[in-house]
């Protein structure tokens, strides 16, 4: 199969053949039909995910597919299966798997960390009658692809963890694929969303996701002007980037006894990314972390897309062949974001 390789972290990364996969017990072999391009999976290329990823190392961790080969002992899918997965696949097994919270699930995989990913035609999932997820006929590969990390991710965020509101104020700091679709989400749930975001082109998409005001961070305190939007602050503040600045500005902007819901991964420094904990304790804000959705929690969220209610496809960019993909892995933590490019391993 054609896959996108890379040999070294922060090193060169090109289109090669290379061997099909095979599928392994209880698991599957898909055929990309569509990945999300995130940036997750620059932090793979740059060597911040060292103590589960491997080289040489294939990315990509959120796609749709049809199923290619089934393993020994799978009982729930059959080859040509229209099929998304989430990027947290659980053992299917521990008590956390069994009580439908595989997204923490102690032996979990990854596809594009833990193993090779879906930047190639061919991709394996594990513990497949567990994790994947059917997706239906009317749901594009690329709207589903987006559903694996990205939208799912934003879903559990807003609507699990946050448990956001009619009426409550949303800040979201950072209008990428994640950003966008928190906007989408927390806007179908009856929130009123201010958007944050260094592009001023992003904070356009964000307007057309929803977002009823927006703010671009360029030289400007964003907690100060947020606060001042929202009257005292936002009920609810999404860090969908992952910095410190980033961090500090969504809970900044929260008011007293706000949630911060942290989605964004940082990167690795000396001591740990600094948090503004006086104003977590003085002002009783809770903070939640979100790690992407398990597959018992698809179905809702399929079936709000699948009337309409969210379309994560009107966040669509643009889609590419593995070339250009290839290409932009190195840049995705500073190319501009205006929506989400998708990558179809069948284009080139």
């Amino acid at each position: 199969m054609r896959a996108i390789v890379f040999d070294q972290f922060q090193g060169p990364v090109d289109v090669r053949e290379v061997a099909d996969p095979s599928a392994p017990d209880g698991g599957v072999v898909v055929r990309v039909h569509a990945t999300g391009l995130c940036l997750s999976d620059w932090h793979a290329w740059a060597g911040h995910d060292t103590d589960i990823t491997t080289l040489p190392h294939v990315p990509g961790h959120e796609l749709a597919g049809t199923v290619a080969e089934v393993g020994a002992g799978v009982t729930k899918w059959r080859v040509g299966d229209r099929v998304t997965v989430p990027f947290v696949s659980g053992c299917g097994t521990c008590e956390w798997c069994r009580s439908g919270q595989a997204q923490v699930c102690p032996d979990q995989t990854q596809p594009g960390f833990t193993h090779w990913g879906s930047y190639a035609e061919l991709v394996v999932l594990y513990a497949a009658d567990a994790n994947l997820v059917a997706v239906p006929d009317d749901v594009s590969f690329e709207t589903a692809a987006s559903l694996g990390c990205r939208f799912a991710t934003a879903y559990r965020a807003v609507a699990g963890r946050a448990r956001v509101q009619a009426g409550e104020w949303v800040a979201v700091v950072g209008a990428g694929g994640v950003g966008l679709s928190a906007i989408m989400i927390a806007v179908a749930r009856g929130a009123r969303v201010v958007a944050v975001d260094r592009s001023e082109g992003a904070l356009e998409v964000a307007r057309r996701a929803g977002a009823e005001r927006t703010v671009l961070a360029d030289g400007v305190d964003v907690p100060a002007v947020v606060q001042q939007m929202t009257d005292g602050g936002a009920h609810v503040a999404v860090d969908a980037v992952g910095s410190e600045q980033t961090c500090a500005d969504a809970i900044g902007s929260l008011r007293r006894r706000g949630r911060h819901v942290q989605v964004g991964l940082f990167t690795p420094v000396d001591g740990g990314p600094r948090v503004p904990m006086g104003r977590v304790i003085a002002w009783e804000l809770d903070v939640l972390g979100s790690h992407g959705m398990a597959a018992a929690d698809y179905p809702e969220m399929l079936e709000l897309v699948a009337s309409g209610t969210l379309r994560p496809q009107d966040l669509l960019d643009r889609v590419i062949g593995l070339a250009e993909a290839a290409a932009l892995v190195p840049t995705m933590d500073t190319a501009p974001r205006a929506g989400m490019v998708a990558l179809d391993p069948r284009r080139d």
